[in-house]
């Protein structure tokens, strides 16, 4: 448990824009920073950071936070662990409350992972100081010409011979076998004990993007594993804190040199990273033992949209790097490509090679896709038509992969110069592939919609009255569809929904603000005052209302929780908490309404003639009125279904309730000036 002091301390002292620059790039855009998302897929920024209110907003997907709130979504930690993240970010000391029992058992699993991960890393990296190691992992380090800072800087390390020695010595500091498995560090045998996964090997580990412990690839240096049908390289198996897909190897040490340069180089291994970077070259990462994904390529386009892909030149390299082309194209990012010549990689290169050659080099052989492929075609084509016009096709439908039409132009124009034929025909063939491709996109978003409607649905019949969990957040990335957050969040009761969303969101942005009734209204008193927050909650308690709509109704007792417990508070305090809060969904939806993401149902404006407490003293009553008509209409739609299956003497009390509720929507409906 951390004390509040401490965690005010923290919140106080994280600042938006600082903690944000640590995972994206961001760009000066006025007074406000923007990115594209990290949290969904998209070719133009919307993802949006305030300074001056501590605030990040995502208008695509629909997140939106404080800097802790963004460190929980980005990181997918605990709140607990994001305050202990910042909390170490800006060396403040966290004294944490004595534990109970039942506090330890409540630790956030995914924290006991990285916790095992950790002290694996430290023991890999002393075994390679071990008489064993030093003999046969730091001998093949130094032999492949890495310096004693490069192994201690990217935690190099040594797998002891012993199939069980990290089990034993993790069991004996009291690291439960639980964790020791889930990390995928040790396997259990069928007569109960324990077995290292990595053993007799060198260890290169994996680091996340904030730079903890994810993951570890181990390489074996004896050649009778092969005969043995035992694999060069053991790596990590996908567990709850590393999905390989989404890791790129190289990426807390390269990032922020990737964002200066504004320009990622993407190698194929461990070695051709390390290297580079030894080199001198640090803006290098690569993929994680696995071939090039669309996550690890969005993981890139958080610091750069400029990639240049340094492959083999041998047959496996070409392809990957053809491969690699269409899916960075794709991501609206700029790819060019280095093939290494034939017989050399990344790795080899740079050891024979000083930095101003390596430099040069790159200089005097990036290509872009259009030369790339031409060139590796063109030998190939000879006079054969045929040939030619698959190469050409070929080169139109990588040119249709890019999003941008004024960049597809330049690039046509450019290939129909280059090929010498009219630029009408390149346009034709971008045309038809580029349809063909939306169409795909359209069926995918249609059905990724109908998935969602079909999940909202089951939802609302499942309703039992209780307060959900809070709702998953997470899209699926879908070219052409961005959901926000109302996509994501179950509304248990639509017909309320608009009403409620308005009334919340007077709360959010003016609760403490005093309303100024004329005093020819039936709301003036002289001796009273009335504040926005305040007025609301007197008229839904009078009326025995509660929002219906769980994550507003979360929502609106939090803000009054803190409303009631400090009348200290200033109303930006209370917003700020409710976005540095546990729960994610509230956080979220108080963030779009403070952030003007939903349009009041009330013909409410602002106006600088007009001041805020004379505006809302029109605008809040004729909400609360909405409200009331919406809630009178849902309990007459209510009974409407009752009465299909109700008894004579039922029927006839409902259909006289139904009356009543009728007349008494009309009386509201003609104080809304509504005509029937």
């Amino acid at each position: 448990m951390i004390p509040q002091d401490t965690v005010r301390k923290i919140l106080d002292t994280a600042q938006i824009v600082d903690v944000v620059s640590d995972f994206v790039s961001l760009k000066r855009r006025g007074a406000n920073y923007v990115a594209c998302c990290p949290f969904h897929n998209e070719k133009t920024p919307s993802f949006s950071v305030s300074p001056s209110k501590g605030i990040y907003k995502c208008f695509g997907c629909g997140k939106s936070g404080t800097a802790v709130g963004f460190v929980m979504e980005h990181e997918g930690l605990s709140y607990v662990d994001a305050l202990k993240y910042l909390a170490r970010k800006y060396g403040i000391e966290v004294v944490e409350k004595e534990e109970t029992a039942e506090d330890i058992a409540a630790r956030q699993r995914s924290e006991s992972l990285y916790l095992v991960s950790d002290f694996a890393h430290k023991f890999f990296q002393q075994s390679l100081k071990t008489p064993e190691g030093q003999s046969i992992g730091y001998a093949y380090f130094k032999n492949r010409g890495l310096e004693d800072a490069t192994i201690e800087k990217y935690g190099l390390g040594w797998a002891p011979k012993s199939r069980h020695a990290l089990a034993d010595e993790a069991l004996a500091k009291g690291y439960k076998e639980e964790y020791l498995v889930d990390t995928g560090l040790c396997i259990k045998r069928d007569d109960g004990r324990l077995s290292d996964r990595f053993y007799d090997r060198v260890v290169f580990p994996i680091h996340s993007v904030s730079g903890r412990v994810i993951a570890f690839g181990c390489r074996t240096l004896r050649t009778d594993y092969a005969t043995a049908g035992i694999g060069k390289y053991v790596n990590s198996p996908e567990t709850e804190i590393y999905d390989k897909s989404r890791s790129l190897y190289g990426i807390w040490f390269a990032k922020g040199e990737i964002a200066r340069k504004d320009k990622c180089f993407l190698v194929e291994g461990y070695l051709d990273v390390l290297s580079m970077h030894q080199l001198g070259i640090t803006n290098v990462v690569a993929s994680s033992g696995t071939s090039l994904t669309t996550p690890q390529i969005r993981l890139i386009k958080k610091f750069t949209d400029n990639v240049t892909i340094m492959y083999d030149g041998d047959s496996a390299g070409i392809h990957a790097a053809i491969r690699g082309l269409g899916m960075i194209l794709k991501e609206g990012m700029k790819v060019k490509v280095v093939l290494i010549p034939d017989g050399d990689d990344p790795d080899s290169y740079a050891r024979k090679h000083t930095l101003e050659e390596v430099q040069s080099f790159i200089d005097a052989n990036e290509r872009d896709f259009i030369d790339f492929k031409t060139e590796l075609l063109i030998g190939e084509i000879g006079n054969d038509p045929l040939k030619k016009a698959d190469l050409i096709n070929d080169i139109a439908d990588t040119i249709a992969l890019i999003p941008d039409a004024v960049t597809r132009t330049v690039y046509a124009q450019s290939s129909a110069d280059r090929f010498n034929i009219d630029q009408k025909i390149i346009f034709s063939r971008i045309a038809k592939t580029r349809e063909t491709m939306l169409e795909n996109d359209r069926k995918t978003a249609q059905r990724e919609r109908e998935r969602a409607a079909r999940q909202r649905e089951q939802a609302a019949n499942n309703y039992d009255g209780e307060v959900p969990p809070p709702p998953d957040m997470e899209y699926a990335p879908i070219d052409g569809y961005e959901p926000s957050v109302e996509d994501a969040v179950v509304f248990e009761n639509p017909i309320m929904q608009p009403a409620e969303r308005d009334l919340l969101t007077f709360i959010l942005k003016d609760g403490l603000t005093e309303l100024d009734f004329p005093d020819d209204t039936e709301f003036y008193d002289p001796d009273s005052k009335f504040y926005v927050a305040e007025f609301i909650r007197d008229v839904l308690e009078e009326d025995h209302c509660v929002f219906s709509n769980s994550v507003y109704r979360r929502a609106y007792d939090a803000y009054f929780a803190l409303y009631d417990s400090d009348s200290s508070l200033t109303q930006d305090q209370i917003v700020k908490a409710l976005m540095d809060g546990e729960d994610r969904a509230v956080a979220n939806i108080t963030a779009d309404l403070v952030q003007d993401r939903y349009q009041l149902t009330v013909e409410y404006f602002r106006s600088s003639m007009t001041a805020d407490s004379t505006r809302l003293a029109t605008f809040v009553p004729r909400a609360i009125l909405v409200y009331q008509s919406k809630t009178v209409v849902y309990k007459m739609d209510v009974l409407r279904e009752e009465l299909k299956t109700a008894d004579a003497d039922r029927q006839i009390e409902i259909l006289t309730e139904i009356q009543r509720l009728s007349n008494l929507r009309k009386l509201i409906d003609e104080k809304l000036g509504r005509i029937h």
